[in-house]
């Protein structure tokens, strides 16, 4: 890392967006890693490892879930886990070298009650082990975004998936605008914000650029922009399609990474699809930080020794120590 200022932006346009990307693959790559090298170690990965502690049932209609109550896809179904089971799952994320562990609800919203006090215990347990909490529970309100910050919750993870145009193909069940509202309580309430999007849902570049936009117009940037690629599941809308174009999934990271060049882009779900040379291209193009562990709420990931291997490979290593983000503000 140079000392080296980058300035940051909120009033990207669509336009800026779709000349940065559309540039010359190697020119793209050169002018990520330049900013990549000037805010972050370019050697450097920060490993997270994401646990449902609720699985199953959730009322949206999200095309992709395979939690949704409206599709057939053979998850089972579970209640709050046991604070127990989770801090020994913290606990086996730790020893492997995860530096936050996540913590996802299959929830439309978080209620109030037995169930939200459960997660405030979980909060508190795994803050205790000394590593950075995440957690996805769906739409917050105020006063549920300040209790989690209270317990000892750092990160809140809620994406905006898509582009606002594209976003009503995906989800009829909440809003854009909900989505944004989550966003900003988890703000007022002084939580990192951890938010990013899907790609592979039948979008168009034009709606994974939108989404870049969105993400770099909010007043603070996303401490964490989390690029998942589509994973298909048997019984979702979206389980037919054709694959990403993997030099179109690159140059997406490394025009977030222009875009936002202080934040933590996270390679996330579809990563059994990359290729060990597609990773290294990722990581290359401004990519930080990877979910670990062999599954990701309720689909596949690449194992540890896999990752472990691929870092040794890269002559690359994980990052040990937490508060992951830059250290210079977004």
């Amino acid at each position: 890392m140079t000392n080296e200022t980058i300035a940051i932006r909120h009033d990207w346009t669509r336009e800026e967006a779709s000349s940065i990307y559309s540039q010359p693959f190697p020119d793209l790559l050169y002018q990520a890693q330049t900013i990549h090298r000037a805010t972050f170690n370019p050697r450097e990965v920060q490993r997270s490892t994401l646990l449902s502690v609720k699985t199953g049932g959730c009322p949206e209609d999200c095309a992709y879930c395979p939690q949704s109550a409206h599709y057939k896809t053979g998850v089972e179904r579970h209640s709050v886990l046991p604070v127990e089971v989770v801090r020994s799952k913290a606990l086996q994320a730790k020893e492997q070298g995860s530096t936050r562990f996540c913590m996802g609800a299959a929830w439309r919203e978080v209620k109030d009650g037995k169930d939200f006090e459960a997660i405030l215990d979980l909060v508190r347990e795994v803050k205790s082990l000394d590593m950075e909490v995440c957690c996805t529970l769906g739409m917050l309100t105020e006063s549920q975004a300040e209790r989690l910050r209270e317990a000892g919750c750092y990160a809140y993870n809620h994406n905006l998936d898509t582009s606002p145009e594209y976003y009503g193909e995906i989800i009829s069940t909440r809003t854009y605008e909900d989505r944004l509202k989550t966003l900003s309580n988890v703000r007022k309430a002084g939580m990192t914000v951890c938010c990013g999007g899907i790609v592979g849902m039948g979008e168009k570049a034009d709606d994974r650029l939108g989404l870049l936009v969105q993400l770099a117009s909010q007043e603070v940037h996303p401490e964490s922009v989390p690029l998942n690629m589509l994973v298909r599941v048997e019984g979702t809308p979206l389980a037919e399609g054709g694959k990403v174009d993997p030099l179109e999934f690159v140059r997406l990271v490394a025009t977030a990474r222009i875009m936002m060049p202080y934040s933590m882009v996270r390679l996330s779900a579809g990563r059994t699809e990359m290729s060990d040379e597609m990773q290294a291209l990722c990581f290359v193009a401004g990519a930080n930080s990877i979910f670990a562990g062999e599954k990701l709420l309720t689909t596949p990931n690449p194992g540890e020794d896999h990752d472990n291997k691929l870092m040794k490979r890269l002559g690359m290593n994980f990052r040990e120590h937490k508060e992951c983000h830059s250290s210079i503000a977004a």
